[in-house]
């Protein structure tokens, strides 16, 4: 008798269009979330993320000891900058008073600070403590 040929498996064509599906659906999904993102308003985050920046900069002028008012008045400077922001990021909570209540206290510690820089680190590491009072304030309130 002669010896019949084996018959192929299609589990390997299926397998085949399995993986080209799963990487079709992986790029549908990338180009899907892009595009949602795409369409987020990046601005309220940027500003938290650059007042946090700076923040933490001041921060570690402190524990570096360096702590002259040449040290330490840029960081005051760009956070009173980003105080300025806060309702245009947040239009939903501008309206509420305790927002505005936060704000325009964190913009008179600020402009009081601007008015009598801090020239010790005893004095800036009152500042940082006071910034940090005042964002937790507020994202107590807000940020739930």
């Amino acid at each position: 008798m002669a010896s019949q040929p084996a018959k192929s498996s299609n589990a390997s064509r299926y397998f085949f269009l399995f993986l080209i599906g799963l990487v079709v659906g992986a790029i549908c999904t990338v180009m899907a979330l892009r595009a949602l993102q795409a369409r987020k308003d990046h601005f309220p985050d940027s500003v938290m993320h650059v007042m946090s920046k700076h923040s933490g900069l001041l921060a570690d002028k402190v524990k570096q000891n360096r702590c002259a008012a040449t040290d330490t008045v840029p960081h005051v400077r760009a956070l009173r900058t980003m105080a300025n922001d806060l309702e245009l990021a947040f239009p939903n909570l501008a309206d509420d008073p305790r927002f505005g209540t936060h704000a325009s206290q964190f913009r008179a510690h600020l402009d009081a600070t601007l008015g009598a820089p801090p020239t010790d680190c005893t004095a800036a590491g009152a500042v940082v403590k006071q910034v940090g009072e005042s964002c937790k304030g507020c994202h107590q309130d807000f940020r739930g």
